[in-house]
């Protein structure tokens, strides 16, 4: 590279950063921020036209920070360390969404957002469980099951186990539809009726489950056709 050259790829960089600096992504194209987020993996070659590239085989920001972190290897020759970076964006983005809507009491409505981070970027199946105190107080959250959720029947006892442990009155239910269909499956229906009457057993009450694609969510508990699932 020309010293001409390298002086105005290193130029670019420099107005690139000083503009999202003064502006954040305002006004980026999907190409400019994935460019950005390369530099910090690929600091002396011009990524400019990877991004480009990258967009055009995988589709979109999203659909490249999807793809697996050995496809990114495979088709364009990426390091470990900068497919590892484009991996952690969602899950970056879902740390900062969980922390930013962190709450001590939770409800029906107040819950949502709270799950929403738990799925940031999944393109499989997950389970997340929320529980509250007999006053409402939030005392967990998290992903506890990674795969379809009719499967969770099978670990009742593990929904149950977190429930006893931490002394919950109520618990709600998320899992999301990489499908992107967010009605509820016959699988769904049974394996709600079965977890909330069981909970229902241990004094435990099944608030609410609730079904989210990337942009949409369904409550199945405001519902009237599905809430018959719940015991109470």
């Amino acid at each position: 590279m020309s010293e001409k050259k390298g002086n105005d790829h290193a130029g670019h960089r420099h107005r690139m950063r000083k503009r999202f600096i003064e502006h954040g992504f305002e006004g980026f194209e999907q190409h400019q921020i994935l460019e950005m987020v390369l530099y910090y993996a690929i600091p002396r070659k011009d990524t400019n036209l990877l991004a480009h590239q990258m967009l055009k085989r995988y589709g979109s920001f999203a659909g490249v920070c999807d793809t697996p972190i050995d496809v990114l290897q495979d088709d364009f020759g990426l390091s470990e360390s900068a497919a590892v970076l484009l991996k952690m964006l969602p899950a970056l983005a879902g740390v900062y969404a969980d922390s930013k809507h962190k709450v001590k009491s939770i409800d029906k409505q107040s819950v949502i957002p709270l799950f929403r981070s738990k799925f940031i970027g999944a393109n499989s199946e997950k389970v997340a469980l929320a529980l509250s105190d007999a006053k409402d107080k939030l005392i967990f959250c998290d992903v506890i099951f990674n795969g379809s959720f009719s499967a969770a029947e099978l670990s009742v006892r593990t929904i149950a186990d977190y429930a006893l442990r931490h002394n919950a009155r109520y618990a709600y239910l998320a899992h999301n539809h990489p499908s992107e269909l967010f009605a509820p499956s016959k699988d769904d229906l049974r394996a709600t009726n079965v977890i909330s009457r069981t909970l229902d057993n241990l004094g435990i009450m099944l608030v609410d489950h609730i079904i989210f694609t990337s942009t949409e969510h369904f409550s199945m508990r405001s519902n009237e056709v599905y809430a018959k699932v719940f015991v109470r």
